[in-house]
């Protein structure tokens, strides 16, 4: 009991210091959150000194002490929330924030109600401070301070503004000001925020949530209007861009494919995810070190957090930059798989040594358990990774792909996944040969192996010569496969996988001859099968391939696409913008289709409201459409004077019959 004792109230004092440690609140919670915190930070002399006496606690006030943990735990996550929270949401949901803030309150003053002072062996002092802090919480029971009415109605019609409408930058300025969101760190963070909002309601954010974020990108863009040199990289002094002379200079818009959608700034260092999705590398990470398990952009789940670089995206940013005269982001410092001093200790090491030896044992317990370990090691971090590689694991792994034992199989292929996060690894895998071992356990292992081997085929891929090698290597047909008859984690690897690798010309001819196409197709047009966005990705890359373009041409492809650029997220809209346009190119029949289905009136709304590259499509299939549509007309206008010439020639030849006879 007396340990119990002990317990309940380590974990009181453990929870109020939590709370202390929280630094400061948003400006429009900042008074009531403060006071809570204050009032909660009092009590915590009354359980130093419940835990250093040695009476027993009354029955009736264990419960209460139990019921005020549950409370200040209540406390902690609202305080929290009020701390690292979105800021436009406290504004916007201000009478759900305050009746939950009232619960709260009502829950720890009912808490300190079931407490009996006078039997408590704590000294007097103690005793009339935690009185006081109770009668504080009974009359904020009733009682708040007044929101900030005007902010409320800043935003509300800011939200309501037509997108062309003129807004007014006093009510832009008062918004930026009163939620301090003036400046790149402040922005950032408010996004976080909210992609924190999003990942919790699984992946539905609902309206309220779509507002909040284009309330944050009207700010964003006043604040950048302002200050049109908050985020750029520093320019080359002396040497200022072309027109900038006169002070006017405007910075050019970025593209919103080099934007992180996390922070919403220029790229310096992309990665690609799980998902296919791009992101600045320490904006990810920061998302996956909270303990998030979901692409921010898609709400996907990660089937592995590896993050693999996106050359082509950066070398085009970079291309970018030097065409606007803007100095290209430098890479932040290698990260800390590349670095060459070790930072693990002689027994770390001494255990590699044996599961290696465990693994050349020829005992198969003894594999499976020694393969088992090294894929968790190397999943836990950084320096795992190298520690294990340096050792002469991967030759070792490599080897065992082959074994006839599933689960030793399994475990081989995640570990050397796990492995090929660290750049330097890559290489080596590749040099070991283990693609064709890989490509094996593709074709014959379990599921789950199946699927961490078409995600250590994605995680190869990202270097561009591994490409040429993994898809000379027979892993495509397979991948295909999978991608049909797969779990949906299973399908989600495959179209990775098959995407990176139709990054390579060369590639996507193979994936059209192993009938990629008709299974995208497939995915496509699936109820509830949660595959549009890859699928639509890849059929985008396979239609610039003359065999792509003839395969999606055969698949009665264009009433879907049509129905996407109508009804699709603005990615979608894109990519099936994309493929109409490849579709459509010189040959009329396509343009015909898509006509006669309607398409006209989506892609005039996608070139208002699509993404930039959306944008681009849509105009091109606009182009086209107007002038197959005046071709149309003048071959029927051709017709039409053809058809009247004849009748006129006709008709001469007749009455001189008649007066002929």
């Amino acid at each position: 009991m007396e340990e119990e004792k002990g317990a309940v109230v380590q974990s009181l004092i453990d929870t109020v210091n939590e709370i202390a440690s929280i630094s400061d609140y948003r400006y429009t919670v900042k008074k009531q959150y403060c006071n809570l915190a204050r009032r909660l930070k009092l009590l915590t002399p009354m359980f130093e000194e419940i835990r250093e006496s040695k009476e027993p606690i009354p029955e009736e006030t264990a419960k209460a002490l139990v019921l005020l943990k549950q409370a200040l735990d209540s406390a902690k996550e609202l305080l929290r929330f009020g701390s690292e929270g979105s800021k436009i949401y406290l504004v916007l949901e201000r009478e759900q924030i305050m009746n939950k803030y009232h619960e709260v309150t009502t829950q720890l003053e009912q808490a300190l109600s079931g407490i009996s002072y006078e039997n408590l062996d704590i000294s007097d002092e103690v005793k009339e401070q935690v009185e006081l802090v109770h009668a504080q919480f009974r009359r904020a029971k009733g009682r708040v301070d007044p929101p900030d009415v005007e902010l409320y109605e800043d935003l509300l019609s800011l939200y309501n503004k037509n997108k062309d409408a003129e807004i007014d930058p006093a009510v832009l300025r008062r918004s930026s000001e009163k939620l301090q969101l003036k400046g790149i760190a402040d922005l950032t963070q408010e996004s976080l925020a909210l992609h924190e909002m999003v990942a919790a309601t699984g992946g539905d954010p609902g309206e309220n949530i779509e507002k909040m974020s284009m309330l944050l990108k009207k700010i964003k863009d006043f604040v950048q209007t302002e200050n049109p040199n908050m985020d750029a990289p520093v320019r080359e002094k002396n040497h200022p861009p072309s027109g900038s002379g006169n002070g006017n200079h405007k910075a050019p818009v970025i593209p919103e494919d080099f934007r992180c959608p996390i922070s919403l700034e220029l790229m310096k260092d992309p990665v690609i995810v799980s998902t296919g999705q791009t992101y600045e590398r320490s904006c990810i990470e920061k998302w996956l070190e909270a303990g998030h398990s979901t692409c921010p952009k898609t709400q996907q789940s990660l089937n592995c957090t590896a993050l693999t670089p996106n050359y082509v995206l950066r070398s085009l940013i970079a291309q970018w930059c030097e065409a606007n005269g803007i100095e290209p982001p430098k890479r932040p410092s290698s990260s800390r798989c590349n670095k060459t001093t070790s930072a693990y200790s002689p027994a770390e090491l001494t255990k590699i040594e044996i599961l290696l030896h465990k693994l050349t044992s020829g005992s198969p317990e003894d594999q499976r358990s020694a393969a088992g370990e090294i894929r968790l090691l190397a999943k836990r971090n950084a320096d795992n990774r190298v520690a294990i590689a340096e050792a002469g694991a991967i030759p070792l792994l490599v080897g065992l792909l082959s074994t006839p034992d599933s689960r030793i199989q399994e475990h081989a292929v995640t570990a050397l996944l796990n492995l090929s996060i660290c750049e330097d690894n890559k290489g080596s895998i590749i040099s070991a040969g283990a693609v064709p071992g890989i490509v094996h356990v593709l074709k014959k292992g379990s599921m789950e192996a199946r699927e961490n081997a078409a995600a250590t085929l994605f995680s190869l891929s990202v270097v561009d010569e591994n490409k040429v090698t993994i898809g000379s290597s027979g892993a495509i047909p397979p991948l295909v496969t999978l991608l049909s008859e797969g779990t949906q984690r299973g399908k989600k690897d495959a179209a990775t996988a098959l995407f990176n690798l139709c990054i390579y010309q060369g590639n996507k001819g193979k994936a059209v001859r192993a009938g990629v196409v008709p299974t995208l197709m497939r995915l496509l047009t699936e109820r509830g099968g949660g595959m549009v966005d890859e699928a639509l990705a890849i059929l985008a890359i396979l239609a610039s391939h003359p065999e792509g373009k003839a395969a999606i041409g055969s698949a009665e492809a264009v009433s879907v696409l049509v129905e996407v650029i109508g009804n699709g997220s603005p990615r979608n809209r894109e990519n099936a913008a994309a493929v109409l346009v490849h579709l459509c190119a010189g040959d009329q029949k396509y343009l015909a289709e898509a006509q006669e289905l309607g398409v006209m009136g989506p892609l005039v709304d996608l070139a208002q409201n699509g993404t930039d590259r959306g944008k681009r499509k849509a105009q091109q299939l606009i182009e086209r459409l107007s002038r197959f549509v005046e071709q149309q007309k003048q071959a029927q206008a051709q017709t039409e004077t053809q058809s009247q010439a004849h009748t006129q020639q006709s008709q001469p030849s007749s009455m001189s019959n008649s007066a002929d006879s």
